[in-house]
């Protein structure tokens, strides 16, 4: 019994010396967590604080009654949900949209940043960086009227040349065949230069002595990219493969929304602007919410599924 008591004592002491010494580092930091505040504020306000309104999708929400005092359905906007086929038109096209987003668009920052690496010419690098960052900063309410002026089969430029050439005009943004790939081709341009920031940043790291040694072994530039750089980056590009993957259900909605019109709808009708029309426009916000929330059980499943691939496959994941 005595024994058991020194070894309980002993047990106390070392988790309190180690709590002690776990405070003392929080202390020295704690300049660096205030200014961690914010975001940490942010996303309880905004991320978790909504997370009690998901309840509404389980509910016959009534407005007047409020989230606690609406009736409880369980999964009667679920099963209304798996009937329509209106739904599964919309899920498969945000599937294919985002596929063909991910396919076409997740490479292009990382060849950007390994042709931004080899620039030597330090001004002109930076002023082609700083210009291909910019359209990232711009919303799509600006970027879908210029694309719309652009591309107008009447008075746009693109038209224009393509007429020249004696071919007939093209309907970009009212045709099911091409409109797709409008999504994906400016969906690139918007996003190509600020993603290839995270590369970069991944290239900056690399120990040039390692380039040094293959310059004098003889390899050239392709080689290098090939042998020295990709590997390098191999940890970050599965990372944000992996975040890539669980985004795939989450459309974007701002470019989807502001260059559809109902002739392509069939084909661009995603699952946040059907949920926009469902939840504002006929103000049914329960099942609405029951079509987020099935959304978001997807992207977790996704990112979850990524994950543990990437860590069977490579010693590289999230966790």
């Amino acid at each position: 019994m005595q024994n058991m008591e020194i070894t309980g004592k002993i047990k106390f002491a070392s988790i309190s010396g180690a709590l002690s010494r776990i405070a003392q580092r929080y202390w020295k930091a704690r300049y660096l967590f205030l200014l961690f505040l914010p975001a940490l504020v942010y996303y309880v306000i905004f991320c978790y604080g909504p997370m009690y309104g998901v309840q509404i999708a389980f509910k016959d929400y009534n407005f007047a009654l409020g989230i606690t005092g609406s009736e409880w359905i369980g999964l009667t906007h679920f099963r209304r949900l798996f009937g329509l086929n209106k739904f599964w038109q919309v899920f498969s096209n945000t599937i294919i949209i985002s596929s063909l987003k991910l396919v076409f668009g997740f490479p292009a920052p990382i060849f950007l940043a390994l042709l931004f690496n080899e620039i030597r010419m330090r001004r002109f690098k930076k002023v082609v960086q700083t210009i291909s960052y910019l359209p990232h900063f711009l919303s799509w309410v600006i970027l879908a009227s210029i694309f719309i002026q652009l591309l107008s089969p009447t008075t746009g430029p693109v038209n224009q040349v393509i007429k020249s050439f004696g071919f007939k005009e093209i309907y970009f943004l009212g045709s099911r065949q091409y409109f797709r790939s409008v999504l994906v081709a400016t969906s690139i341009w918007k996003g190509i230069g600020w993603g290839s920031v995270v590369y970069l940043a991944a290239l900056s790291g690399i120990d040039p002595s390692l380039y040094e040694a293959a310059h004098m072994d003889g390899a050239n530039r392709f080689q290098m990219i090939r042998y020295i750089s990709l590997p390098e980056l191999t940890p970050v590009i599965t990372i944000m493969f992996i975040f890539a993957v669980g985004g795939v259900i989450n459309d974007d909605f701002d470019q989807i929304f502001n260059l559809y019109n109902d002739a392509v709808l069939p084909v661009a009708d995603v699952i946040s602007t059907y949920t926009y029309r469902i939840g504002l426009l006929q103000v049914q916000y329960s099942f609405s919410t029951a079509v987020g929330l099935f959304k978001n059980v997807i992207a977790f499943a996704l990112v979850f599924c990524t994950n543990a691939l990437a860590r069977r496959f490579s010693s590289y994941g999230l966790w």
